[in-house]
């Protein structure tokens, strides 16, 4: 499966943005997706994943702010963020466990 990550972009504190990863395959067989986000001079750190069967887990950090959804029917994950923080700036990936990478897309939250 190939990924393709889009919708970052520049926002300001306390606004939201809505990121999109299309997958190349159907996804209602990919058991669980995810993203993750990487900021300069730090890991790659989980921010939520999505189980096939709508479980959800977040990172506290984003926990009552960011919000995961799949739509089986267009291939695609969804991030929806809202009440960004400029702690919440980075590149973010989305991921099929445990090797598959989208090529990330930029968020920039200013202050």
């Amino acid at each position: 499966v190939q990924l393709q990550a889009s919708g970052g972009g520049l926002v300001q504190a306390g606004g939201s943005l809505r990121l999109s990863c299309a997958a190349s395959q159907r996804i209602s067989s990919i058991n669980v997706m995810g993203w993750y986000r990487q900021a300069p001079g730090k890991q790659r750190e989980l921010v939520a994943r999505i189980f096939s069967g709508g479980t959800t887990i977040y990172a506290d950090s984003v926990k009552g702010r960011f919000t995961i959804s799949r739509d089986n029917a267009k291939n695609t994950v969804y991030l929806r963020m809202n009440s960004l923080k400029p702690e919440d700036t980075a590149v973010y990936y989305c991921n099929v466990p445990p090797t598959v990478w989208g090529q990330g897309t930029q968020v920039t939250v200013s202050s």
